[in-house]
C-alpha cells in the first residue's frame, strides 16, 4: 500500500491533501499601516510528487505573468495533481502599488536575493521569499516581461548545461531557450545555489497585458508541470489548444545588443521573432527631421550577426547607447 501523502506546510498553515489555500505570508507595512503580504496560493496533490513554486511580479510593473499565474491555478486541480503547487502572482506588491520595478528604496528586488533579514526592505523581502517559498520546493519558474519600452519575444533563459533544467526549458515550449549566465543576486541564481531547479520565463513589455504571451507562458507552465509528472499528459494536452508545439523550440548559447551610433529617431523595418543575417538593414537612425541643407539626415541600422530578434524598443525616441534590438545567435538543429 503507498504511503499517503503528508500534508504541505507554509506559512505557518498546514494544507491536506487534495485541497487548495491562500497563506498571506506578511512582509512589512506601508507608512500608512496597510500590510503588505506575500499572498501565495498553495494547490496541494493527492499523491506524492515534485513541488513548483510559480512566481510573477518580482517587478512591480511586470504584467503578463500575474495573468499566467491566474489562468494556471484556474486550470489546476488539486485531485488530479500529484505533488504541489505553490504560487505567488505579486512578489513585489510595493512595486505594483507604484507601478515601478523597484521597491520603495529604489532597489531592484532581482538583485537582492538570497537577501537577509536585518539589510533592506528588498534584502528581507528576498530572504523570506527564499526561506517560506523557495526552500519547500524542489522546482520554480519566474515569470518576466521586457522593461518599460522593452518588448521581448516569448522565450525561456536557463542553465541549459544541467541536464534537468534543459529537460525542462524544452518542455515549456517557448520558441527559444537561452543559455543564459547567472546574473548576480537573481532570484534564478539563488534557487539554483540551493539546489533548486529554476527557469525564467520573458514575454512582452512592462505594464502592458499580451495575450499571446500570457497563452504561451500558462501553456510552458503545465507542460512542465506534465514533465515533471505533476499532471496527466492528456489533461494538459487537453488544455493547451494551438499553443506552440516544443518540436519547434530553438536554443541559443549567445545573444547581442544592438545599439543607438547615435541619437535620434528610429525607424525598424524587422519585428520580434524576425530572422536576420549579418549585415542585413534592420531600420534607420533618423537625425534631422527635414533635408534643406542637411547632407546627411540618416543612418542605417544593420545586424552585427545572424539570428532571431529576442528583443526590441518600442520608443522610437532613442539616444545615444541605447539598446534598440537584442539578437540571439541560434544553435544548429542537429546540434541542439
Amino acid at each position: 500500500m503507498p504511503k499517503p501523502t503528508p500534508p504541505f506546510v507554509l506559512g505557518g498553515e498546514t494544507i491536506r491533501p487534495g485541497t487548495r489555500a491562500r497563506v498571506p505570508i506578511p512582509v512589512a507595512p506601508l507608512y500608512v499601516q496597510a500590510m503588505v503580504h506575500i499572498d501565495a496560493v498553495v494547490v496541494h496533490g493527492v499523491r506524492p510528487g515534485p513541488a513548483l513554486w510559480l512566481s510573477a511580479g518580482i517587478h512591480g510593473d511586470e504584467l503578463n505573468g500575474i495573468w499566467v499565474v491566474r489562468q494556471v491555478l484556474e486550470a489546476v486541480e488539486p485531485q488530479a495533481l500529484s505533488g504541489t503547487l505553490v504560487a505567488v502572482p505579486v512578489v513585489n506588491a510595493f512595486g505594483l502599488l507604484q507601478q515601478s520595478r523597484y521597491l520603495p528604496d529604489r532597489r531592484d528586488l532581482n538583485r537582492s536575493f538570497p537577501g537577509t533579514s536585518t539589510g533592506s526592505l528588498a534584502s528581507r523581502l528576498a530572504r523570506l521569499f527564499m526561506k517560506e517559498i523557495v526552500a519547500r520546493c524542489t522546482h520554480g519558474i519566474d515569470l518576466h516581461t521586457g522593461a518599460v519600452h522593452h518588448d521581448n519575444l516569448p522565450q525561456i533563459r536557463a542553465n541549459l548545461d544541467d541536464p534537468e533544467t534543459r529537460r525542462l526549458a524544452r518542455a515549456f515550449g517557448a520558441r527559444v531557450m537561452i543559455h543564459a549566465d547567472m546574473r548576480d543576486g537573481s532570484l534564478r541564481q539563488a534557487a539554483m545555489s540551493s539546489g533548486v531547479v529554476s527557469l525564467l520565463y520573458e514575454a512582452g513589455e512592462a505594464l502592458r497585458y499580451n495575450r499571446r504571451s500570457v497563452r504561451i507562458g500558462t501553456a510552458g507552465v503545465l507542460r512542465v508541470m506534465s514533465e515533471l509528472g505533476m499532471l496527466g499528459a492528456s489533461s494538459v494536452a487537453s488544455r493547451l489548444g494551438h499553443a506552440r508545439s516544443t518540436r519547434r523550440v530553438r536554443e541559443s548559447r549567445d545573444t547581442t545588443w544592438v545599439r543607438a551610433s547615435r541619437s535620434g529617431f528610429l525607424l525598424l523595418d524587422v519585428d520580434l521573432g524576425d530572422r536576420v543575417k549579418k549585415g542585413q538593414v534592420l531600420g534607420a537612425l533618423h537625425f534631422h527631421v527635414h533635408r534643406e541643407h542637411v547632407p546627411e539626415t540618416h543612418r542605417l541600422v544593420r545586424a552585427p550577426r545572424s539570428g532571431i530578434v529576442i528583443g526590441i524598443t518600442r520608443n522610437p525616441l532613442v539616444n545615444l547607447g541605447d539598446a534598440l534590438l537584442h539578437i540571439a545567435g541560434l544553435v544548429p538543429r542537429e546540434s541542439a
